[in-house]
């Protein structure tokens, strides 16, 4: 009955692999589940909101006010002139010292020397920068896809192999029950074989909580149900560079929109305008001295305007800009040297398991035909029960040493492709 089960267990472990999930479909679901997947949408309408704020910069700049003063003096008429209107029967009063005014100024730009122009392009640039940086966090969530998925696959060489030493021990089980019935051996050897099948099944519970736990966690990742994981075949397909090659050159090229833009501060604005306004004194002071009363005025011109203060500063700007640029390609160096020393001992890991899966195959021929003959031993009484137990122990952990040997180069491979994104 005990072999039924396993046999079951063992034959239905086989039919959920046709549904299990490949490394590349669980990397694939990680990314889109992981919540920072949200900010390419936020940093896409964050930078069209910019953008079109600043394209409002060649709207109409429309300002309102009111004011109300109080002046110790005013412009007059001296004294002499005075009297001369006076003979000539003219009231000039003067101004008032209270004055007022209700108004209105409207401005247009008409050429601004492309400052507008590069500001989106900066801004656009920004976004870039921000999408460059999502990505190359997104990018390591693979790194921990990979760590669950090869442990997944470790845990389940660890119970197919757990498996096969069950049905041993469970063979040897039954020969010295066998042989307790016919005389042949003692019961205390049966009961130390039976115990160590028995420790080997607690092994195995061990190894289907580890495996749950872990399903559970990448489940939780990808956002899927992950029952069962496939082993992945080892490949070295050409893929695109890293993400952070890709946000080294969008800082770059931030540099360069910046450095436009300084030379766009240096170019003449020129601009239409018109002011109006109603109040006292109006633009007519002369009439205005005669009657005190209110008027509406108005003034329609164009403007030209050279702010050279950018001449001031323009020499740190562009040396903080190339040093800017200079941090980037530095960056760029301490990435490319750090990952050309991973890659190095990834390739000689891969290299090492390599050689030693190359002798794993023999090891076990060798250990198998130990413990064959061992079991032969203990059938003519030549040897006891625990030489043959220690027999099969040791041509388990050469089977569990070859299977690690091969996962964790296996491992070693797609950690390489995940380095170089091939």
């Amino acid at each position: 009955m005990r072999r039924l089960l396993l046999a079951l267990s063992f034959v239905i472990g086989h039919l959920s692999f046709s549904q299990a999930q490949t490394l590349d479909e669980c990397q694939q679901a990680a990314e889109q589940n992981y919540p920072l997947i949200s900010q390419y949408g936020l940093i896409e309408k964050t930078t069209a909101l910019t953008v079109a704020n600043l394209q409002k910069g060649w709207l109409p700049q429309v300002s309102a006010t009111a004011q109300a003063t109080y002046q110790t003096d005013v412009v007059s008429f001296p004294d002499q002139m005075q009297a001369v209107y006076r003979q000539m029967g003219i009231d000039m009063k003067g101004l008032t010292k209270d004055q007022y005014r209700l108004g209105i100024d409207i401005s247009q730009t008409v050429f601004d020397g492309a400052a507008i122009k590069n500001q989106k392009a900066i801004a656009r640039q920004q976004g870039k920068v921000q999408e460059a940086q999502t990505a190359v966090n997104l990018y390591a969530v693979r790194k921990r896809v990979n760590e669950m998925y090869f442990a997944l696959l470790l845990l389940d060489e660890q119970l197919l192999l757990n498996h096969d030493l069950q049905e041993l021990l469970d063979g040897n089980e039954r020969k010295l029950e066998a042989m307790v019935r016919g005389g042949t051996a003692a019961e205390s050897d049966w009961q130390n074989v039976r115990a160590e099948r028995l420790n080997v099944v607690q092994q195995a519970t061990s190894l289907q909580s580890q495996k749950r736990m872990l399903l559970t966690m990448l489940s939780a990742l990808c956002g899927m149900e992950v029952k069962e994981v496939r082993k992945p075949e080892p490949s070295r397909q050409q893929g695109s560079q890293r993400p952070e090659m890709r946000l080294f050159d969008a800082q770059l090229q931030l540099a360069n929109a910046q450095e436009k833009a300084l030379d766009a501060a240096l170019m003449p604005r020129i601009g239409i305008f018109a002011q109006g306004f109603y109040g006292y004194p109006g633009l007519n002071m002369f009439d205005d001295m005669m009657a005190h009363r209110w008027s509406l005025n108005g003034i329609i011109g164009a403007r030209l305007t050279w702010n050279i203060g950018a001449l001031y500063t323009r020499r740190n700007d562009k040396a903080k800009i190339q040093l800017q640029r200079g941090l980037t390609e530095s960056n760029r160096e301490v990435f490319l040297f750090n990952n050309r020393l991973e890659q190095i001992q990834q390739n000689e890991r891969i290299a090492q398991y390599q050689r030693l899966t190359a002798g794993d195959e023999e090891i076990i021929a060798l250990r198998s035909s130990v413990r064959s003959a061992a079991e032969s031993k203990l059938a003519h009484g030549i040897i006891d029960v625990n030489d043959l137990l220690r027999e099969i122990n040791q041509e388990n952990a050469a089977r569990v040493q070859r299977s690690m040997h091969e996962i964790e180069m296996l491992k070693e491979i797609y950690d390489n492709k995940y380095t170089t994104n091939n």
